[in-house]
Order: C-alpha cells, then structure tokens, then sequence
C-alpha cells in the first residue's frame, strides 16, 4: 500500500529528527575514542631503548597501558583550566581539543628480575574533539541550553574545530582490503590474468599480485622483493613441499591440475631449504649465507599477506595459512583462464570500503604515538647518559603528540601521503553543511580519464546520490551519499562472527575448530 504524502513527510521528518546526517561521523570517532585508540596502545605495548647495550649496565624499557580521554579545556594565562565549549574556540581561533591521559611504567632490568622504578598516569598530548561526539561538551545539551551558550541547536556537528576553523574529514572511499580479486591485466588484454589482495594489517598495506604469464607460469610479487618470485618456489619456501599437496591445495579440477602440473615440471627448487636459499638471493643478492637465510625468513614473515598474521599463532601455522592464500589466489588466476569465473569489477561497492573520520583518526593517532615513542625513547637515553633519575613525567614532552594531531587537520596532508583529506566546512548555506559532511572522494586522480570509476554503477543505487557531483575534473570521483543511506560499522566482535557462520555450518573458520554446530549444515 503507498503511503500518501503527508506520512511520508511524517515518517522523514522523525527520520532525520535523530540527528541522522553526520551520525556516521559520530559513530565512527566514537568508536576510535572507545575501542580505536587503545587498540594501538596495545599494538605498541611496551617502548624499547638502547639503554642495557654497554656491559653492566641494566636494560630499560618503557610499558604503554591504559589511555583515556577527557572533554575539551583550555588553559588560561594563570594557570587555571576551564572548559571550553566549540562557540569560545571559534571566537577567540583557539583549537577544541582535550587532554590525553596514559598510563607509563619505566621498567629497569633483564626479563625475570625487572623491577618498576616509575609508574604513573601522564598527560601526553591533545586530542581534536568532534563537535557533537561522546566526548564533546554539549553532547547532551537541550535547545535552550544550546542558545544560551551560543550553538545553533540546528548545527549537525561531526566537525573539527582547529585554531578556529571548521575542519571536516572527507569519508574516502578504497579498495577492500584482505579480499582477492581477479582480473586481468590492463597492458596485455586476457592474455594474462592477475589476482591481487590489498594485505592489510595494524596501518601498513601491502600489495600481492599472483600473475598467470602467457607462458602459463604463475609468478607473486609482493614488497620489499623486486620482480616476481615464482609461485612453486615461494609455497615451498612457506612450507608446502610435495608436489600432490601443492596442486589439491589449489584445485582438484582436472583442468587446472594440468595447469599446475606445468608450472611444477618447470618448478627451480624441490624442497623447503632450497627454497628458502634461492629467496635469500633474491632479497640479499652479495650477502654472506646466514645473513641471507635470515633475511629470506624476515621478508616472508613481514612483508607477505601480513594481515595472516594472528598474535598468539604458532609462526609454522601461520606460513601454512600464507601458502593456502597463495593457492587460492592461483586458483582464481585459473579459473579467470579458464572462463569459469568474470573478472571481479573494481566498481562493485561490495569491493570498496569507506574510511570515515574515526579510521582517519585511528591512522593518525598510530603515527603520533609512534613518533612519541621515538621521542620517550630519545629522552630516557640522554636522561641515563647525564646519570639522571628516571621519572615518567620528565621523558613524556605532550607537544610531540599534539602537534602530530593537530597539523594534518589543519593543513589536509593526511599520513600516507594523501592531501585534501580535511576541508573547512562549507557554510554558504545549511544545505551546503550536510552535502558537505555527507561527501565521500575516491583516492584516484583527477587528471586521469579513469571513464569506468566515474560512472554511475548499479550497486550505488539508493547508496550514492546520483546527481549530486561537481563538473569538471572532479566528476564522478567526488560524490555524496543518498538522503537516508546509513554507514554500517566494523564488527566488534570478531570471534562472535565467527562463532554464529560456525553454528550455521561454515567450515574451515580459523579459531574456531571443533566448535558442536546449533543448526545442521544444509540450513
């Protein structure tokens, strides 16, 4: 039955009463505030320091723990903080940020006779505030009080106030990351096919390309390795020796068994070791023997599909996890040759991700934490090298962390080389704020033509507005989510998820062996 048109105008107007508009915004920073920022604490965990080279003297290392953050202050002349809401941070071009608190023990000693000389909870920067977040200071506040303070009750928020000026960050759009799509490449036509996954983990992204050439070899390219590797020599080098196991790890399809079994006749090494020899010449060609084995095993266990990598998983299982994702990447090379599968649209939206203002957030924040780790360590070592006691309060400089915070938002370039990532709000208009804030850009350049990724897609139907974009350049790559989209968020709990797909019967879940299923498989 259709709705006549006053219900609709009811139903929008309780819709979009709830503050919906910039909710993602909210949702995301204050995701990064709950869970984001302690997660990169608990990455960096402890700040290690050269103290404990020289003979006698005692190793000391430096333990990250709790992080919180306040609600905005400023600090007046003498001395004194008072709050600060965003109306005194436009006026009087200061920015609207609050104190960050972490918990850090200096720890002096070797591993089972350590002991704390200090431990304390320190200031270790600032942190911009969103306007409108958990943390603000007129999250909560009615109307009335909102005018009495100088807000406009109608304000969105999901802004940053920094040295006076609106700062919104732009929701960019990219490639999903840990997904493997296949397709073929640009330069030759179908004559050679690629499956490639973005590896992403803790910030740093890696880019793996298993290519099918026209002679039929498979070969992978991945960083810190120029040129490519053949495929049979990297499974080997990660574990997979025999040649049966290589080729059921892949496929049992007849067809592609004979792919693999050309592939295996032209293999270079037959075993584990000599695998792990002929990579050491790739990545440490003039080097003595040792340093090369040494460096072979750092290049795969860093730099290869590091998002395999699980804290707490034995190294071995992790190398046969990597092999199997090898194998399931030369699979759908095969398959794509094969003609049993299309090849995968970059512009489906189901192979894109938005990065909205609290994964920009978190990104950042992993940057300045580490320089203030560098910072820490560099001050601990000149404390000790001056014969001076070691104290939390007096090794933690919180300027090294704002600043950090504080300039890409203010300027726009972004970690990672990206510029244009915050804009001062446009406030030509109301209509213009919400546009605004609801924009997404994609990361590809303007100059190029790149026709395919600034057309109108199916999947961006009811997602994507599909008028709003600007002419010129900036045409398709620029858009603006739909009137009533909403942005779903990460999953929280990883291990529910895969409990609840184990119970439906999926098999095969990392983590999540042997688990008694609550509903039978053909569910």
């Amino acid at each position: 039955m259709e709705l006549d048109r006053d219900k609709r105008r009811d139903i929008s107007r309780e819709y979009f009463s709830r503050e919906r508009l910039a909710e993602h915004h909210y949702r995301s920073f204050n995701a990064f505030l709950g869970r984001g920022m302690q997660e990169v604490v608990d990455e960096k965990a402890t700040i290690d320091t050269d103290i404990g080279d020289k003979e006698g003297e005692e190793p000391v290392h430096v333990e990250l723990g709790d992080v919180r953050v306040v609600t905005p202050r400023v600090r007046e002349a003498d001395g004194s903080e008072e709050l600060l809401y965003p109306q005194e941070a436009r006026l009087r071009n200061i920015t609207y940020s609050a104190p960050v608190f972490m918990e850090m023990s200096i720890v002096i000693g070797e591993e089972g006779d350590q002991r704390v000389v200090d431990s304390t909870e320190t200031k270790i920067g600032r942190m911009p505030i969103m306007v409108g977040s958990e943390k603000c200071n007129i999250a909560g506040f009615s109307d009335e009080e909102l005018i009495e303070i100088g807000e406009d009750p109608a304000d969105p928020g999901g802004y940053f106030i920094v040295n006076g000026s609106e700062r919104v960050l732009m929701t960019s759009e990219d490639l999903a990351p840990n997904k493997i799509l296949a397709e073929y490449d640009t330069k030759y036509g179908d004559e050679i096919q690629v499956a490639k996954t973005f590896s992403q983990r803790r910030g740093y992204r890696a880019l793996v390309l298993c290519e099918r050439t026209r002679d039929g070899l498979l070969e992978v390219s991945f960083p810190s390795v120029s040129g490519s590797i053949n495929f049979v020599t990297l499974v080997r080098a990660l574990g997979l020796e025999s040649d049966e196991e290589i080729v059921h790890k892949v496929s049992n399809d007849p067809e592609v068994v004979k792919y693999m079994l050309e592939n295996l006749e032209e293999a270079e090494v037959q075993s584990e070791e000599e695998a792990i020899e002929t990579l050491g010449k790739r990545v440490a060609s003039g080097q003595g023997k040792n340093y090369q084995l040494k460096r072979a095993n750092y290049v795969i266990d860093r730099y290869l599909l590091p998002h395999l990598h699980e804290d707490g998983v034995d190294e071995e299982d992790v190398r046969i996890n990597k092999a199997h994702y090898l194998c399931r990447m030369a699979e759908a090379c095969f398959e794509l040759a094969l003609g049993r599968r299309e090849a995968d649209d970059k512009d489906h939206y189901a192979n894109k991700r938005l990065k909205v203002s609290g994964d920009l957030m978190k990104d950042l924040f992993r940057t300045a934490l580490n320089k203030l780790a560098r910072d820490v360590k560099y001050q601990l070592e000149r404390a000790n090298m001056r014969n001076r006691n070691l104290s939390v309060s007096t090794v933690v400089r919180s300027d090294v962390l704002t600043e950090r915070l504080e300039h890409p938002i203010a300027t726009g370039n972004w970690v990672g080389g990206r510029s244009g990532v915050s804009q001062l709000v446009d406030r030509t208009d109301f209509m213009g704020v919400l546009s605004h804030l609801r924009r997404l850009r994609s990361p590809l350049s303007r100059s190029q033509p790149h026709f395919e990724a600034r057309d109108l897609h199916a999947t961006q139907w009811g997602r994507i507005c599909p008028s709003e974009t600007p002419e010129g350049p900036n045409c398709g790559l620029v858009k603006n989510f739909a009137q009533a989209m909403e942005l779903s968020q990460n999953v929280e709990d990883e291990q529910q998820l895969k409990r609840e797909l184990a119970s439906m019967g999926v098999q095969g879940i990392p983590g999540i062996e042997g688990i008694e299923r609550s509903t039978p498989a053909d569910d």
